[in-house]
């Protein structure tokens, strides 16, 4: 099954107070693995930068200024995204923002069946434990040393691996990997080939496993010679 994990930066909290999504990032994973296709850009807002907001991601207005619009990539931004569900940390949060623009330039929102929240995964699964990305990172031993800030793509990277963890373990996609290819394809098609073999010795034909009459005179004669046995007390 092909799912997309995706993460946003913005300049606020609430899209219905006129705040914006300034970054968004995406990875497709087909099976739980990662194909290594991407999708990521950054946004010009049209407005200010909090300091707190950009105290999070990094992101200032003059960096951002230069920027194309949402609606100048939005076609690119759907063509990924597909009709794969959804995956993100905290996703009404995600999803609030991503359907804020679209609203805004009249396109439809996205479907919130397609909605994969792995914080209510999480919360399932470890109840009382905190749950942010970093504490998940932390639970399950995945390297963050390289996340100084926030950043749209490296979260949905990090966030890959937590979602596999959080679902079933990193054994899931092994068996994908040792007998299939995966092609990469938007559509999530999978070409399927046999193993490669590991070896080009000539095979041999399976040796009998039951005893010749000569074989079993030898054995009788063994054991006969030898003195004090332990079967014969």
């Amino acid at each position: 099954m092909r799912e997309v994990i995706f993460d946003t930066e913005t300049t606020g909290l609430d899209p219905k107070t006129g705040d914006r999504m300034v970054e968004i990032g995406c990875l497709e994973m087909i099976g739980r693995v990662e194909t290594g296709k991407t999708y990521h850009a950054y946004y010009n807002p049209e407005r200010d930068m909090p300091p707190a907001a950009e105290a999070v991601h990094g992101l200032s207005i003059s960096f951002l200024s230069g920027k194309p619009l949402f609606s100048d990539t939005a076609d690119a931004l759907l063509e990924f995204l597909g009709d794969a569900p959804l995956v993100a940390h905290n996703a009404s949060f995600d999803f609030g923002f991503l359907n804020s623009e679209l609203v805004r330039i009249g396109r439809e929102p996205i479907s919130l069946d397609r909605m994969v929240d792995t914080v209510a995964i999480a919360r399932k699964k470890h109840p009382g434990a905190k749950l942010s990305l970093d504490a998940l990172c932390s639970r399950y031993g995945i390297d963050r040393s390289h996340r100084v800030k926030h950043g749209a793509l490296l979260d949905a990277e990090l966030l890959a691996q937590v979602y596999v963890e959080l679902t079933g373990g990193r054994q899931i996609g092994m068996e994908l990997a040792a007998d299939s290819v995966l092609t990469g394809s938007a559509g999530g098609g999978v070409d399927t080939k046999p193993a490669a073999k590991t070896s080009n010795r000539p095979r041999r034909e399976p040796r009998p496993h039951t005893a010749s009459p000569e074989e079993m005179a030898r054995h009788t004669e063994f054991i006969a010679g030898i003195k004090e046995a332990v079967w014969a007390r």
